[in-house]
């Protein structure tokens, strides 16, 4: 099943508009080449919503947001919901600030969202309207765990119910939920918290995928979780000697670039819960 949507990506090679925090801009780019897809930037208003005109998908991440980005995300959205194309949203801090615990619930108000990533803490803060996130870490105390994997998976249930979106709660074990299934994932690697940019360029990923998979949003989010898991195994796999955290980094966009349909469906570790 899920080579076939990683193939869509590749063949289609979606082009993705970002609107994304400046500390990792350069490796959603690139993680976004990595895969097959085709990144565009646009962060001023009037550009933004131009840009989503000609785009195939939305990703947006408040990590850095200014009183520039905030008006063009809701531009970029609204037009992006206007060509029917899929916004994913990544809360990233959601609960650690008023301003974008704000954003992210005024984005969920006013922008139909394809799917929502983000860690446990951000997703609980969207569902409860606060929380407590450490940063743009999630809470230790909220670390989804097989012991608390069926209630956490009902949580997501109910939250996809609710917003119309495909929730996707990435961490030691990945759940991905619509209103009626979840995914539970447990590929990758504890390294891949070492590095910046992990999870903006997963969310980067994944809306290539929406964006190449449009009848399938559930399984285009459970296949960019396991491809991005999978290629975090690949790249620990390869360090030697004093390489560390920046080499990851790199080995983890070149296991992207590398990863083929064959051996996704062999290393994939899911299961329906």
């Amino acid at each position: 099943m899920l080579k076939e949507y990683l193939e869509n990506v590749r063949e289609k090679s979606p082009l993705v508009h970002n609107i994304t925090n400046y500390v990792t801009v350069n490796d959603c780019a690139n993680i976004l080449l990595a895969c097959g897809g085709s990144p565009i930037m646009a962060d001023d208003p009037e550009d933004a919503k131009e840009i989503q005109s000609i785009c195939g998908g939305l990703n947006l991440n408040i990590g850095t947001l200014n009183q520039r980005t905030i008006p063009a995300m809701f531009a970029a959205g609204e037009t992006s919901n206007s060509c029917g194309h899929p916004v994913l949203l990544d809360p990233v801090g959601a609960g650690a600030s008023s301003l974008r615990t704000r954003t992210a619930l005024e984005l969920m108000e006013k922008v139909r969202l394809t799917a929502i990533r983000g860690n446990i803490s951000e997703i609980k803060t969207l569902a409860l309207g606060s929380g407590t996130t450490k940063g743009v870490d999630a809470d230790l105390t909220d670390a989804v765990t097989d012991e608390t994997i069926p209630q956490t998976a009902a949580f997501a249930k109910e939250f996809s119910a609710k917003t119309g979106s495909i929730i996707v709660i990435t961490g030691a074990i990945d759940l991905i939920a619509d209103s009626s299934s979840v995914y539970a994932v447990r590929n990758g690697h504890p390294m891949m918290s070492r590095i910046t940019g992990s999870g903006c360029m997963l969310s980067a990923m994944t809306t290539a995928y929406l964006t190449a998979n449009p009848d399938h949003p559930l399984e285009a989010c459970l296949t960019a979780v396991c491809a991005m898991g999978i290629c975090g195994e690949r790249a620990f796999a390869r360090l030697s000697g004093h390489e560390g955290n920046a080499t990851f980094r790199n080995y983890l966009i070149d296991e992207v670039c590398h990863l083929d349909g064959d051996s996704l469906e062999q290393e994939a570790n899911y299961e329906l819960r």
